[in-house]
């Protein structure tokens, strides 16, 4: 009799948990019916435009400036404060070299010439005397003369006096050698307690915060690309990122062997990440023109290796793949299944799945 009311309690609660479960797991199951929420996304209209050909080739990045700072005068080193690799700013110190002798030189000069002063005062004094006596003819004019020209010597001799302390002045500050510009040490030439020839070599310095690309530029390409024209830089062992430079110069003198003409490109490296002798690809404007289909650089979304679009079709994000074929300021030619007036996502594209619901942000 206890068995069976107990399993009449039983199917008595379980009924009521049921009875109240089933409510919450309706409105559970409307809510999936509905899905998430629309994602709201920024858009922009493909285009088909008429641009410039261009062409991509393989430079080498190089040091804008690149210096073996030498001492001007000789010495033994003192004080060697820098080593390879690191970050001096222009007018650092680089070497420190014993200047005691000249110091000692310049004070014995300092002494040589305040006597020459007390003297040339003095010859100034009987200048003036003899001069008064002259006017009043009560002096021969032997004696005058004899005062002007005493005069005189002392103050040449007060000025040679002055070029030899300026003189063992600046020898003394040549014997420190400073950064002449703000740049990496990439080698040392010396160490304290060595000896220093006048124009002996204390360091390379190597200023990476513009960086020039050399490119040989076939002659077919050459004739086509404006002098000072805008290119944009790669260099793919950093980042996939653009940078944008100029072209500084297209030299005249080719290789006869290859038909190539060198390029030169200024590219600006304020955070000093490209170092010299780096791979950078270069893509050039050519004169030529062509119709291309352009979406904004910021539609393009990289997936691995492989770069798609995502497009809005009847309220869903729709993914395209795409080849990128050039950069036109902030567009980009692509290939693939797209037509101008397409609507390509540029905000919102970076966590997008396909067919995932969008609404579109005016």
């Amino acid at each position: 009799m206890k068995r069976i009311h107990f399993r009449l309690h039983w199917f008595l609660t379980i009924g009521l948990v049921l009875l109240i479960l089933t409510p919450s797991l309706m409105a559970g199951d409307a809510d999936k019916s509905k899905g998430p929420p629309p994602v709201p996304v920024r858009i922009a209209l493909v285009e088909q435009k008429m641009v410039s050909e261009q062409v991509s080739l393989v430079g080498t990045t190089e040091a804008v400036a690149t210096s073996t700072v030498a001492a001007e005068v000789s010495g033994v080193v003192e004080y060697f404060p820098v080593k390879e690799g690191d970050f001096v700013k222009k007018g650092d110190l680089l070497v420190r070299l014993i200047s005691t002798e000249l110091k000692i030189r310049l004070k014995g000069a300092v002494a040589a010439r305040e006597t020459i002063r007390a003297r040339l005062e003095l010859a100034e004094k009987e200048l003036s005397r003899y001069s008064r006596l002259k006017d009043a003819d009560s002096i021969a004019a032997r004696k005058y003369d004899e005062a002007l020209y005493n005069q005189r010597a002392f103050s040449q001799e007060l000025l040679r006096s002055e070029a030899d302390m300026e003189r063992l002045e600046y020898e003394i500050k040549q014997k420190k050698v400073v950064a002449p510009f703000s740049g990496f040490v990439s080698a040392e030439h010396t160490q304290v307690g060595e000896w220093i020839m006048v124009g002996g070599p204390v360091v390379d310095l190597v200023d990476l915060g513009q960086i020039k690309v050399s490119v040989d530029v076939p002659e077919r390409y050459a004739v086509m690309i404006a002098p000072q024209g805008e290119v944009k830089v790669m260099v793919k062992s950093i980042s996939n990122e653009l940078r944008a430079g100029r072209i500084n110069a297209i030299l005249p003198q080719g290789d006869p062997d290859s038909r190539t003409f060198p390029a030169k490109i200024n590219i600006e490296n304020q955070d000093f990440k490209i170092k010299s002798g780096m791979e950078a690809m270069v893509t050039f404007n050519l004169a030529a023109q062509k119709s291309a289909l352009l979406v904004p650089k910021d539609a393009v979304v990289t997936a691995g290796n492989n770069r798609l679009v995502f497009i809005v079709n009847d309220g869903k994000a729709i993914p395209v793949p795409v080849t990128i074929l050039g950069y036109y300021d902030g567009n980009v030619e692509v290939a693939g299944k797209l037509a101008p007036g397409i609507k390509v996502v540029i905000r919102g594209n970076e966590r997008l799945r396909p067919g995932q619901p969008v609404s579109i942000i005016k």
